[in-house]
């Protein structure tokens, strides 16, 4: 596995949890999720509602909530998101529905284990998100996205310059457009909780520590080796986004990116105070390479999360240079639009791994008789990896019923360019849009 840079601060300011003991000697099971994550444990919740008797496995090849699902930013978005659009739309109003049906049975999926599991509200909050405007270019954004967001039927709000200053406690933005069907998650909170949930119901078996280190098709069905030990089953839902590469499948066909986040020490009553503003919101840049920002409230204290810089790299991995450069990137971020913390100091600098496809679609259905893929989540690894986990459960259970209607199988990721001409053209890209993002990044 690609070593991950930095503390998962999700993680990190939550109290220690037990872990579950890495897997040694041979075991079977009914269905095998490789991922603990948000596909792996949304699709092991499916598999036991639909075989509430099946012996459900699930590997972890790190701690849980360390990997990518703590490492994000913890929005659960329902609408259009394309990250490389200019403002989000997509290439389609049908699309776009589609897309947000989808979504939208993730977040309510999402909702319902929040539910059954009694995790805490800060878990997940349906609070919404705004689309933070600092540019007259950034306003020209919002304003299209609200066009095009009327053309779907969707509800929205502008907001001015004084409302955001309210909102934030800062004046560094023009305007914004919030939305209020995403769902904003403490991410490291909800994957333990659920993780923890469908331990405690009896539904699954977790062991973390444990990746896996070969996979094999024989007469018996498939399996699954770690350092340790081994699990046989024939039923395996591969949950890893990205690293599937490293299984064999979809090789050249997926877009590796490495996105980091910092996030501030704990602030002080009179910090908080200085700043003003509300104790918890969300805010994505208008112009989707700029500047994710979010301020929370609860365990852990109150913080401030920046996240910006964008990197192409298919070995997953960031440099001791790298990170250096990112964290004086979000300070002088931070700082530009909370001059009145001056002197708070980053606690937390850390990296994630992100996974594209060039046509914008999953690495998702079956790969071979009873092995399955939920993979490749474009950027929206909290919804669409919990659409692609649903879906991969009903297509090993065989199930007639679904939680996602509006699915439909998708072509494959298409070939990328050759390797040099793939990351020097990407790499490009993200550069040049981060110079064009202005004051938005």
């Amino acid at each position: 596995m690609p070593p991950d840079t930095g503390a998962a601060a999700w993680n990190a300011i939550l109290p220690k949890r037990e872990l579950n003991s890495s897997l040694t000697g041979a075991i079977e099971a009914d269905y095998l999720v490789i991922g603990a994550g948000f596909a792996g444990l949304s699709a092991a919740r499916r598999l036991s509602q639909l075989q509430p008797d099946a012996r459900i496995v699930v590997l972890e090849g790190q701690e849980v909530a360390t990997g990518p699902a703590g490492r994000n930013t913890g929005f659960m978005i329902d609408l259009p998101h394309e990250l490389t659009s200019d403002d989000y739309a997509g290439e389609s109003a049908e699309n776009d529905r589609r897309q947000t049906a989808m979504n939208r049975a993730a977040i309510n999926f999402a909702k319902m284990a929040a539910k059954d599991f009694e995790m805490e509200e800060e878990a997940l909050a349906f609070t919404g998100k705004i689309n933070a405007a600092a540019t007259d270019k950034g306003l020209k954004h919002n304003r299209d996205y609200a066009e095009h967001l009327t053309k779907l039927g969707e509800e929205f709000k502008l907001l001015d310059a004084a409302g955001m200053q309210t909102l934030t406690g800062t004046d560094y933005y023009q305007g914004g457009l919030w939305t209020p069907g995403t769902a904003m998650l403490q991410p490291a909170l909800y994957i333990r909780g659920l993780a923890d949930g469908l331990q405690q119901s009896g539904a699954i078996e977790l062991f973390e520590q444990s990746p896996v280190v070969s996979l094999e098709k024989n007469a018996d069905g498939w399996l699954a080796k770690t350092l340790a030990g081994s699990v046989r089953s024939n039923k395996v839902i591969i949950a890893v986004n990205g690293l599937i590469e490293h299984f064999g499948f979809y090789t050249g066909r997926l877009m590796h990116l490495m996105l980091y986040g910092s996030m501030t020490r704990a602030l002080s009553s009179a910090e908080v105070s200085k700043l003003g503003g509300e104790p918890s919101w969300g805010l994505t840049p208008a112009d989707p390479l700029g500047t994710t920002v979010r301020r929370i409230s609860g365990t852990g204290g109150d913080r401030i999360i920046i996240r910006n810089c964008a990197t192409y790299d298919p070995k997953m991995t960031s440099s001791t240079a790298k990170m250096r450069s990112v964290a004086e990137t979000h300070k002088d971020s931070f700082n530009s639009r909370f001059p009145m913390l001056e002197g708070v100091a980053m606690e937390h600098c850390w990296d994630g791994r992100l996974c594209l496809s060039l046509n914008n679609v999953f690495a998702l259905g079956e790969l071979d008789d009873g092995l399955y893929s939920a993979c490749c989540q474009n950027g929206l690894g909290t919804a669409k990896g919990t659409v692609a986990g649903i879906i991969a459960a009903e297509l090993a259970a065989r199930s007639s019923e679904t939680l996602v209607p509006d699915y439909h199988a998708e072509a494959q990721p298409k070939k990328l360019p050759p390797g040099p001409f793939m990351w020097l053209g990407a790499n490009s890209v993200l550069k040049w849009k981060e110079f064009r993002a202005g004051k938005e990044f």
